[in-house]
């Protein structure tokens, strides 16, 4: 072991030497190079090795890579780069191997070696690393399209891209989202075609016999992968997805008309398609003339909206189901009469009866007392008329429904009103405020009717009172992050306060607290302090996540 090590060390010293020879390290500097890598590297010899020591290793390098980068900057020195950092490059690319080789099953070590090789300019290895993922990693799709969009963007090769999407629907022959990708992938070739074309054209330049295809620019090679896709996935809502990917694009009205006449033709038993069709009719383009005037946009608006209506009620009839489609459905206990109850009401409302407006909202949930949309039109209702009773009122809601599934609902459904009563009955009620869905909403209404003090004064009015939410606290951090100069140390207290509750689960935390204070207005010296901690508090597998994140976010990829 000592043999390999040490001819390791030796094959470092020509670049360790050139970095002290062009002044971007010191001789001291130098020697703990030496020093801390020699300890690395018997580390990755041992009998027994870690994920761990693997990560700090190349932590190690990248951090190398960057302090040489920003030197470079500071000397003014850009020389040498094939002797520098090419074998820094090449070393942690070595290193990477070594690691998926070994840990073949962790997809966030594979994404972290794709994530270096983009940030550093690595970008032929891009293509090696994704094809070893995927020989071990076949059954992710999310990867295949990840391998086909770095073929098409970082390497401009949209023949890679085609082959990596062919080869992924072996693997997934139903996946929709390779289609999509796929689809839009074919689209993207075809308006880069259109485009080197205009230019070539532009600039005046002889091709020669070369000619661009006209079927490929139009787009026909996308017509093809959309009737493969919807040979194999016959759903409305899927066709629509395609659809909509061909809208973006100016070249291919064609393909959509060819898409919509399909989806008229095959799918007008489904809802969607008339929901689809009926919403199309409003961004429909109106008369350039008419436009011109108010009264013609008026009179333009009118008439979509007519439009949209009939096709809406072609719908209806042509669904021989005898009930609405889904989108006409308001709640799953009687919706249409729920309906009927909120028009009357707006009619005893025009003609100033109230108190015919409360007693009608009242019946309405002794008839419908199981139904969370009654009580919300009553509660609504009877807020508008400034019944002081609301505290009562909601709690009887509560004990009808139930309060574990429509709590949230019911709340939201009221409180847009801002009724202080039912805050101030709920903080006296521990029953209804502790659950900590009812904290985070609370601190919404805080700051939506008194800003930021009130918003404030809340937060530490709960922070103390259990069950507490991730939510709670990342809500109070946003409000202080709107204010024109959000205090530092007010945000520290806040993540300070969260990693208490959550810091031995929650890797997501720590780095946003990582991020938090290499911004601005932090201070980047704590860094190293979080991470210590972070690796000392977190538990199991949010180890792992949070090491190979924590290598993204340094190579500057999360």
């Amino acid at each position: 072991m000592a043999e390999v090590v040490q001819q390791r060390i030796e094959e470092r010293i020509p670049e360790l030497e050139q970095l002290q020879r062009v002044g971007l390290f010191t001789k001291k500097e130098v020697k703990c190079i030496i020093k801390r890598t020699t300890a690395l590297e018997y580390k990755l010899h041992r009998a027994i090795i870690n994920k761990e020591d693997f990560i700090a290793y190349i932590q190690y390098e990248i951090n190398i890579l960057e302090l040489v980068k920003k030197r470079r900057a500071h000397i003014h020195y850009q020389f040498k780069r094939e002797e520098i950092e090419f074998p820094i490059i090449h070393r942690i690319n070595s290193i990477f191997r070594r690691a998926t080789n070994k840990w073949k099953d962790d997809v966030q070590l594979w994404l972290s070696h794709v994530a270096f090789c983009k940030k550093w300019a690595t970008k032929g290895q891009i293509s090696k690393v994704f094809s070893a993922m995927l020989a071990i990693h076949p059954d992710k799709s999310a990867l295949w399209i990840m391998a086909a969009k770095s073929e098409l963007e970082d390497r401009d090769s949209s023949e890679s891209a085609r082959h990596l999407f062919l080869r992924a629907l072996r693997f997934h022959p139903n996946n929709k989202k390779v289609y999509q990708e796929y689809f839009r992938m074919e689209l993207l070739h075809s308006e880069k075609l259109r485009r080197q074309k205009k230019d070539l054209e532009m600039a005046e330049i002889d091709l020669g016999e070369y000619e661009f295809s006209p079927e490929i620019l139009s787009g026909k090679l996308a017509e093809v992968v959309y009737r493969n896709a919807t040979g194999k996935i016959k759903e409305a809502e899927f066709v629509i997805s395609l659809l909509n990917i061909a809208a973006i694009f100016d070249f291919t009205k064609e393909i959509q008309d060819s898409i919509l006449q399909d989806l008229q033709t095959n799918f007008t038993e489904d809802s969607l398609t008339w929901d689809f069709m009926a919403k199309r009719e409003l961004d429909a383009p109106g008369v350039g003339e008419e436009l011109q005037t108010a009264k013609g946009r008026a009179s333009d608006v009118n008439r979509r909206e007519e439009r949209c209506c009939q096709v809406y009620e072609e719908g209806v009839k042509s669904l021989n189901s005898g009930k609405s489609p889904d989108m006409y459905r308001e709640t799953p206990v009687s919706a249409e009469s729920d309906i009927e109850t909120r028009n009357f009401l707006q009619i005893l409302l025009s003609c100033g009866d109230t108190e015919g407006v409360a007693s009608v909202a009242m019946a309405a949930t002794q008839h419908y007392s199981q139904s969370v949309s009654a009580w919300s039109l009553c509660l609504q209702t009877l807020m508008q008329l400034g019944n002081r009773d609301m505290g009562k009122l909601f709690q009887d809601a509560l004990t009808h429904v139930n309060p574990k599934v429509h709590m949230h609902t019911l709340w939201i459904n009221t409180i847009c009103l801002q009724s202080y009563k039912i805050w101030e009955f709920c903080l006296n009620t521990s029953s209804t405020f502790t659950t900590s869905a009812m904290k985070e909403l609370y601190l919404d209404w805080s700051y939506s009717t008194g800003e930021y003090k009130k918003a404030r004064k809340t937060f530490k009015s709960l922070q103390e009172i259990r069950p507490l939410s991730k939510a709670f606290f990342t809500r109070m951090i946003e409000i202080e992050k709107k204010q024109e100069t959000p205090k530092q140390n007010n945000l520290r207290d806040y993540y300070e306060r969260a990693l208490q509750e959550f810091g031995t689960t929650d890797d997501d935390l720590w780095l946003q607290y990582i991020q938090e204070e290499m911004g601005p207005g932090g201070k980047p010296e704590n860094c190293g302090k979080i991470h210590w901690r972070a690796m000392k508090f977190l538990e199991g597998e949010s180890v792992e996540r949070f090491t190979s994140r924590y290598t993204l976010l340094q190579t500057g990829h999360l």
